[in-house]
């Protein structure tokens, strides 16, 4: 009987842990923040499908009054990566407060639209602007984290594109193409390529970001 005893406390623990794991996206979401949207697909080729969920604050004073005297929502967003396991889900990488509210304002232009992509296991945190382009960051888990590995831009004229950046920090270098044709309509740009390397002097961890809009690539 006491041999009975001193054992139960294990097979419940692993219950428990077994529970704990088999949880659906949006139990992993913290106090105080909302579910925003859910994205699937394998991020580290075990054929699973994993799950990428931005969340939002729910604070109520984060509630504001626009210039366009409209109440709307400036709670920041954020990102939690789950893979998917035998078990169920489990945290691989999070950032409660990385991204800026859907709401912010954005002046003469309408502000940037966030969304996620996951293609060849790679997890893509694009910005689209409409006609003015995008700008698009590459992460790849590696080392026990998902790190920066690629960013892309397009500045475009509507369907004009004016000039195409890309920097690949695994290979260290960077590649800008500007359209050279004036008279272009969209289509029949001619590009000047120019290379260069890249200085990083550590790999940039998606849950070490505190705000995208800073980012700035640029200095590459």
């Amino acid at each position: 009987m006491n041999k009975i005893l001193s054992v139960l406390p294990f097979f419940l623990l692993t219950i428990i842990a077994c529970k704990a794991q088999n949880h659906e996206p949006s139990h992993f979401i913290p106090k105080g923040y909302t579910e925003f949207e859910n994205y699937y697909g394998d991020l580290n080729k075990d054929g699973r499908e994993d799950c990428v969920v931005l969340i939002k604050k729910t604070d109520t004073t984060n509630m504001v009054t626009n210039r366009f005297d409209q109440k709307v929502d400036r709670n920041r967003r954020g990102i939690i990566v789950l893979f998917k396991t035998a078990e169920g889900y489990r945290v691989a990488d999070k950032n409660y407060d990385c991204f800026s509210s859907e709401n912010e304002d954005g002046g003469v232009y309408f502000p940037p639209q966030l969304s996620i992509e996951i293609k060849n296991e790679k997890l893509y945190v694009h910005y689209g602007h409409g006609r003015y382009g995008f700008w698009k960051y590459t992460f790849r888990f590696q080392n026990s984290n998902f790190e920066l590995i690629g960013f892309d831009s397009s500045s475009n004229y509507g369907p004009i594109i004016n000039r195409e950046t890309s920097i690949n920090f695994l290979t260290k270098k960077k590649l800008i193409k500007e359209n050279t044709n004036e008279n272009a309509e969209g289509g029949d740009e001619i590009f000047n390529e120019t290379w260069s390397d890249v200085e990083i002097e550590h790999v940039i961890k998606l849950s070490d970001i505190k705000d995208f809009d800073e980012l700035e690539m640029y200095d590459y």
